[in-house]
């Protein structure tokens, strides 16, 4: 590991000025530590955080809740407001890694956890997220584990987090705040970033931003699901995963809103899905029709070409689970 300096602060406004010229908070290190381990990052200082204000759950007064970006992810899915209310969050967090570390990950580390690409991790091997303009060892390599949505020529990774797709699916916002303590608000549908040419810039946070919070609207009366697939039973990424917020009234979908996982660099939603759902009444048929018009602009790889049909049967699956009784 590459000597660094650590400092805590004792403040959001500390915290961001202190972030600067190669700095990188720290919270639960799930993720960070194992990449600094790996010389993946070197980060010349790590910003300690785990002493500010930002560990509470509180109800909002629109109906929603306000989760600080310190919430640890078992707090989080145990709260029994999430738990009633957003069964989808709850869900994807159990899903989401080995109970150790739930316990120490948070909620503003688990949106920026980095992708969990072979070649990403692997120093000796062109990566165009760790060294722009390196290559991508990734196309035409080991792709098992790789998107097939939103990539490019330079990136076809994926965002590994089960929390974000679920957070996509309720149209969450992020809380941001600079170094001047200014705040503003993010959708997360805005908050990650397509690889494009530059896969290295993954979110729109600015150097020495600090993600303070998480906002959820009020879930109303909906149904919600998540469902993943991996290739073991528990402490694995997805493969493909679903979740699913739907309201049904009067036997027909009112509201939809998908997101998936495993699938592309940011937790992924299609708008002409849900279209095609919405004010319809469920059947098998619509729901292959759906299913269809997701994949139809796939691009695959010959590791992940199973994940078409695989994305597909999950996708009606999740819906049938959302719309029967």
């Amino acid at each position: 590991m590459i000597p660094f300096d650590y400092q805590r602060a004792a403040s959001a406004a500390e915290a961001t000025g202190l972030a600067r010229d190669g700095a990188t908070f720290i919270a639960g290190g799930t993720n960070l530590l194992d990449l600094m381990k790996l010389e993946v990052m070197a980060p010349s200082r790590l910003v300690d955080i785990n002493r500010l204000d930002l560990g509470g759950i509180e109800d909002t007064t629109g109906g929603g809740l306000r989760i600080g970006a310190l919430v640890r992810n078992s707090d989080l899915a145990g709260d029994p407001r999430v738990r009633s209310s957003y069964p989808v969050l709850a869900r994807a967090l159990l899903a989401g890694a080995s109970g150790q570390l739930r316990n120490k990950a948070t909620t503003g580390g688990n949106l920026l956890q980095r992708t969990r690409c072979y070649y990403f991790y692997d120093t000796a091997m062109p990566c165009n997220k760790r060294e722009p303009g390196s290559g991508c060892q990734a196309i035409g390599g080991a792709t098992r584990l790789h998107a097939i949505f939103g990539t490019s020529d330079h990136c076809i990774a994926t965002h590994p987090s089960d929390m974000a797709v679920a957070m996509r699916a309720l149209d969450a916002s992020i809380e941001i705040e600079d170094s001047a303590g200014n705040r503003r608000s993010v959708a997360i549908s805005e908050f990650y970033r397509l690889p494009g040419t530059t896969p290295h810039i993954e979110t729109v946070l600015k150097p020495g931003e600090l993600i303070t919070a998480v906002l959820l609207p009020p879930p109303g009366g909906t149904r919600q699901a998540y469902r993943k697939v991996r290739d073991r039973a528990s402490y694995a990424f997805a493969l493909v995963s679903v979740a699913g917020v739907v309201e049904m009234a009067d036997g027909r979908m009112k509201r939809v809103a998908l997101a998936f996982g495993g699938v592309g660099p940011q937790p992924w939603r299609n708008a002409e899905v849900e279209a095609l759902l919405e004010g319809k009444a469920p059947s098998a048929e619509l729901f292959e029709q759906a299913a269809g018009l997701l994949v139809a602009k796939a691009r695959t790889q010959a590791g992940n070409a199973f994940k078409v049909p695989l994305l597909q049967r999950v996708l009606s699956a999740t819906l049938n689970e959302l719309t029967k009784g």
